[in-house]
């Protein structure tokens, strides 16, 4: 199977391999490395260290799932080559086709437009797939920046619960 790379004018995405995402984990420079980039001022927030121990790593592992669903998705700022982001979508599509992404920017690369480029590219890859009709989100009610991206992108709020809203996007087919 050929290698999968999502490229955008500023951006390239590449979806991690299992061994990938077990350097990504370890924050070392072992994956710069093997991907060829500069060293990323990273931090692995709670959050995304249980996601990638209990959920990403055992979903890309599991040879009955499609890994391109349930990995993590590393964003490359071409212009410095370096890491600046991640992003994923939890999973294939529900019965209902809905999938839901979540993403992260790294603090040197924040308020550039980055993840919203980024997303655009991910939900124009994910249209592709048969099934796939929405995209859902949630955001910490907040975290404007977070929010701005979705609504960039053309997400409706559907709902709030707790501190989180709820976001969706319809796909067109």
């Amino acid at each position: 199977m050929k290698p999968v790379e999502l490229e955008t004018q500023r951006l390239k995405l590449l979806p991690l391999s299992l061994s990938q995402l077990q350097k990504y984990l370890q924050n070392n420079g072992s994956l710069e490395t093997e991907l060829g980039v500069y060293l990323a001022e990273r931090t692995i927030s709670d959050e995304l260290k249980e996601a990638l121990e209990k959920t990403i790593i055992p979903g890309v592992a599991d040879p009955e799932r499609n890994y391109l669903f349930s990995t993590l998705w590393t964003i490359i700022y071409k212009r410095d080559n370096r890491l600046a982001g991640d992003l994923c979508f939890f999973g294939e599509p529900d019965a209902d086709g809905i999938v839901e992404i979540g993403y992260g920017t790294f603090e040197p690369y924040r308020n550039r437009g980055i993840m919203t480029e980024a997303v655009a590219a991910m939900i124009e890859w994910g249209a592709s797939f048969p099934g796939l009709s929405a995209v859902r989100a949630s955001t910490e009610a907040e975290n404007t920046a977070s929010w701005s991206v979705l609504i960039k992108n053309g997400f409706s709020k559907t709902g709030e619960s707790d501190s989180l809203i709820h976001w969706k996007k319809e796909l067109k087919k």
